[in-house]
């Protein structure tokens, strides 16, 4: 009898334990790095090895612009023109919406420098935009007194929220707009060094060791349900990486952000393996965007490294094949959109799903799916092929002479989609400038 109820009610306990052990083993698997195992780390390595081809067709530089490129550059300065604040060296974000974040200003002194470059302004005018916008950041309020808040009012330095509202409290902070930022000051600080100072007033303004924590990228935000400050880890692959290299460049220790194949996994789209972070949305506080944009930054700023050429140009490839089995001219990236919800994420692959576009909040957005001029015009001019040629052609005339460049053409009825922003016009004059002189920390400007 005793060995009867053993039979019936022990094993199939303890077969439900084991189970579930094992299932608690895999899931917690999937959520750690492979470096986390040290010696024994090759057994957990998942799909990690990053296999390089022997050439790529990479755009030629150092060629002069035609007179079409050139009016290109001074339409997309329009923008900077138009939305530059005199009194606090802020640009807006979006035309005529007195409203940036530190992403943003960063695209705009890109922007301001290239210009300069192209002979559009004179080093007069480089100096007083610089050196304005510089200022301001480096005696601006701070969140938590830490590092700058996510948004900003252009018109009063006033931190704000993403819809415009003054806070005094702030919304967190966002190490990959700062890793941005951090990009620049290597530009400025390696092309003008007579920066260096107003960079050092910045960077001594605030605290970057709050968005270190074991060479990872920390940021803070405050919870949707509550508002209850989150401190967690930022940037997905790709991202992650390009923004790290901002905070290396200043000597801090990213060594775990830098990692390309600790949590990459790779998905099959169109015959191209593109690569993909792991930490899905439900074990991770942020969505995993597969997008042109950080491939693009990446090559255009500092020049591909081994890694991210291989995986932006799959990324670039794939996007080609679409547009042969599609026959819709695709270059997706993260847009801003002339109507609700005004920022969509056009991704590759996002949350287990392929050419998915989605709002900042995750919504279903795909009747916003859109070429992107910003994603088209760079990978225009990091790659030469038929392709990219294309790409070029489909948005070069996507202006308005006296604002600057849209924002795209919508896949769903090839309206236009009108936003016009700093990011796009700043990517603009950033391949323009890539053309003429190469990546920014291989070549010396004039």
């Amino acid at each position: 009898m005793s060995n009867i109820s053993f039979n019936i009610f022990v094993k199939p306990i303890l077969f439900i334990l084991g189970l579930a052990g094992t299932i608690w083993m895999v899931l917690w698997i999937e959520t750690v790095r492979p470096s986390d195992f040290g010696f024994y780390k090759d057994i957990f390595q998942r799909e990690s090895i990053i296999e390089s081809r022997s050439s790529y067709p990479l755009r030629k530089t150092g060629e002069p612009l035609t007179e079409e490129e050139m009016d290109m550059a001074r339409i997309a300065w329009k923008y900077f023109i138009n939305n530059f604040q005199h009194e606090t060296g802020f640009t807006n974000s979006v035309d005529k919406y007195h409203s940036t974040t530190l992403w943003d200003l960063s695209s705009s002194l890109f922007a301001t420098v290239s210009a300069f470059e192209l002979g559009i302004i004179e080093k007069g005018e480089l100096h007083y935009r610089v050196e304005k916008t510089l200022q301001s950041l480096s005696s601006i309020q701070l969140y938590n007194d830490h590092l700058p808040n996510k948004v900003y009012n252009t018109i009063n330095l006033n931190m704000s929220t993403y819809d415009n509202r003054p806070t005094d409290a702030g919304v967190g902070w966002s190490s990959m707009d700062i890793g941005r930022f951090l990009n620049f000051c290597t530009r400025l600080i390696h092309n003008y060094p007579e920066f260096t100072s107003h960079v050092n007033r910045v960077i001594n303004h605030w605290d970057l060791s709050q968005a270190i924590e074991d060479g990872e990228l920390i940021g803070i935000g405050l919870s949707f349900k509550d508002g209850r400050e989150m401190r967690v880890q930022e940037g997905k692959l790709g991202y992650e990486e390009y923004c790290a290299k901002g905070f290396q460049s200043m000597l801090y220790d990213v060594s775990n952000a830098m990692k390309y194949t600790d949590f990459i996994k790779f998905v099959n789209v169109h015959g191209e393996q593109i690569a993909v972070d792991s930490r899905e949305v439900k074990y991770h506080p942020a969505y995993n965007y597969v997008v042109s944009d950080p491939y693009i930054l990446d090559g255009l700023e500092r020049g591909f490294d081994i890694n991210s050429l291989e995986l932006g140009y799959r990324i670039f490839r794939a996007q080609k094949k679409h547009y042969e089995k599609t026959g819709i001219v695709t270059a997706v990236g993260e847009s801003h959109i002339d109507t609700v919800p005004y920022f969509v994420y056009n991704s590759i692959y996002v949350n287990g799903k392929t050419w998915h576009c989605v709002s900042e909040s995750g919504d279903d957005a795909n009747e916003f799916k859109s070429l992107s001029t910003a994603a088209a015009i760079g990978w225009a001019y990091l790659f030469d092929d038929d392709y990219a040629d294309l790409l070029k052609k489909t948005v070069k005339d996507l202006y308005e002479p006296n604002l600057g460049f849209y924002g795209g053409i919508f896949d769903k009825d090839g309206r236009t989609n009108t936003a016009i922003t700093a990011n796009v016009n700043a990517m603009v004059l950033q391949a323009l400038n890539y053309k003429k002189y190469g990546p920014i920390l291989k070549s010396t400007r004039k």
